[in-house]
């Protein structure tokens, strides 16, 4: 048998190489399928309303002030849906602000570790942050915290900064925490602010003059930042403004059992922290005695800080848990140089043959979808999403085919080298959410959008039908609605009161009625793989 020809490049990969393996990554989920229930139409909503020419400041979400998070995300997405627009869906040109916060974030980490450790672990922080199971899904979808996550990454690059170049580095964590808070709101300036204030403190090379000229920048910027959003938004909405503060405020409340939440955090990075989490564990070991260096301590502190504060005012959910990456991100970055052979080769084994099977189950779904074989995979696709009848698509086989052939090249021919684990980790990840978004999203798409069933409701509206109460609706559904079908509803209850049209959501064992008296169903909808949710439209008699 002929031996495979050696890889083109250079390995591990670098330059351009790892550029398009970073765009391998980011670029499929953003593009290709409608805004899917959950923050994915939520967040994509307040673009719509802002394109739409709903405000800036404050944003809205289908004709409702919108004070969940502050608006950097939606502002950038709404830039991009102008921009990119004009060739793609607007959703879809929107949620490439996903893939511009995320190519930020990792290109952050990969500059900070470049400035504490060198080169090769620059390129470790990159695989480790691809091959991070946590980030993603998240990644892929229209979501603020990725912003939160970039300023989060910058922040560690303009300290890493700030020893040689204090005042670009204070300039990099100025914009970084000002921007951080533009995305986030108080509690990035607890995450952000808290490190930097400790830091300086207990870190002799940051207490230096020059590094001090570097923190008073980052804080002058921060400040600038902080007080031109918040003072604008307080002079031209300041009811919107109290509302959006009286929030924050509440936001931080703490939960009631803190070492319940934090033990609950811990298990939740036990497979969304991989495979940073035991990487981190061993660089820790490995710099035991070497903690107070600013490759170790600027992560660790930032780690414990975050921490403490998701545990003592978040739910232990994976949304809550992504603020914890970046800073195990870097710290991971140094142990892809440095696991031994053995625990290295278990790694790389581990990756392959996990890889390897999940990509062949995608597969085999994909086929069965496609021909009806296995019958009984088939079947269960058929129970899982009613209604939905897969077609095949040349250009998908293709490029899942290119895919495949990529990996198995890569997982046959790389030579032995300290980051091939590494690699590989990353390169599966990259393969298999690959492989779904070409050969799935059509299956995932039927069953997470909104589209059919807001089609369904604008065909039933009566001529002329004026405005629709609603109750019991989410963000995500009354979004969908208003970008699918062009839908506001009331939700206050005064103004709904004067509607002659009722929109309700219940269940298929429960209908809920419009409040009062004298209405009549008209039509009743639901997506086709839920069970139980259910849309009822009433007309006042």
């Amino acid at each position: 048998m002929m031996p495979l020809p050696r890889l083109p490049f250079a390995f591990p990969p670098r330059g351009a190489v790892l550029i398009v393996f970073c765009v391998l990554y980011t670029l499929p989920g953003l593009i290709g399928h409608d805004p899917w229930k959950g923050d994915d139409i939520t967040h994509f909503g307040v673009v719509y309303s802002i394109f739409q020419g709903g405000g800036w400041l404050p944003p809205r979400l289908a004709g409702e002030v919108w004070l969940d998070s502050p608006p950097l995300y939606h502002w950038v997405a709404t830039v991009l849906a102008k921009v990119f627009g004009l060739i793609l869906p607007l959703h879809d040109a929107a949620r490439l602000t996903s893939g511009l916060f995320t190519g930020v974030m990792i290109a952050c980490l990969a500059g900070a570790a470049r400035q504490w450790v060198g080169q090769e672990a620059a390129r470790g922080a990159i695989f480790v942050a691809i091959g991070c199971l946590g980030l993603l899904v998240h990644a892929h979808e229209a979501q603020p915290a990725l912003a939160f996550l970039a300023a989060t990454a910058a922040t560690y690059y303009g300290l890493a900064l700030m020893p040689q170049l204090p005042l670009r580095g204070g300039a990099v964590a100025g914009a970084a925490l000002g921007l951080g808070f533009l995305a986030a709101g108080l509690p990035s300036l607890i995450a952000l602010g808290t490190p930097l204030i400790l830091l300086s403190l207990i870190s002799s090379r940051l207490r230096t003059a020059l590094a001090m000229r570097g923190m008073l920048a980052a804080l002058a910027i921060a400040t600038t930042l902080i007080l031109a959003w918040s003072l604008a938004f307080y002079w031209l909405e300041p009811v919107s403004f109290a509302a959006w503060w009286a929030r924050e405020i509440a936001d931080l409340k703490p939960v009631a059992d803190f070492p319940f939440s934090l033990w609950n955090f811990l298990k939740l990075l036990g497979w969304f922290a991989w495979p940073a989490l035991p990487l981190a564990a061993w660089t820790l070991w490995k710099e035991r005695r070497r903690l107070g260096e600013l490759r170790t301590l600027v992560p660790l502190t930032s780690f414990l800080v975050l921490l403490t504060m998701q545990s003592l005012i978040t739910d232990p959910r994976s949304l809550n848990a992504l603020p914890l990456l970046p800073p195990l991100i870097l710290l991971a970055a140094p142990a892809t140089l440095s696991l031994r052979r053995g625990a290295a080769n278990a790694f790389d084994w581990f990756g392959m043959m996990t890889f390897t099977l999940l990509a062949s189950l995608i597969w085999l779904g994909w086929v069965a979808m496609v021909t009806g074989m296995p019958r009984k995979i088939a079947n269960n696709f058929a129970r899982l999403e009613p209604g939905f009848v897969a077609q095949f698509s040349s250009l998908a086989f293709l490029a899942a085919l290119a895919l495949t052939l990529a990996w198995l090249w890569l997982v046959f021919t790389s030579p032995r080298a300290s980051q091939r684990s590494a690699v590989h980790w990353a390169a599966g990840v990259t393969l298999c959410w690959g492989l779904m978004m070409a050969l799935w999203t059509p299956l995932i798409n039927h069953g997470r959008s909104y589209r059919s069933v807001a089609d369904s409701l604008k065909a039933a509206l009566p001529a002329h039908s004026g405005c629709i109460g609603e109750r019991g609706l989410s963000d995500a559904q009354r979004a969908a609605f208003h970008y699918f079908a062009g839908i506001k509803m009331s939700r206050e209850r005064s103004r709904a009161a004067a509607c002659s049209l009722f929109l309700v959501q219940g269940s298929a064992q429960r209908e809920v009625l419009p409040p009062g008296k004298g209405w009549r169903k008209i039509w009743e909808g639901h997506r086709p793989s839920d069970r139980n949710e259910r849309f009822r439209l009433y007309v006042r008699q």
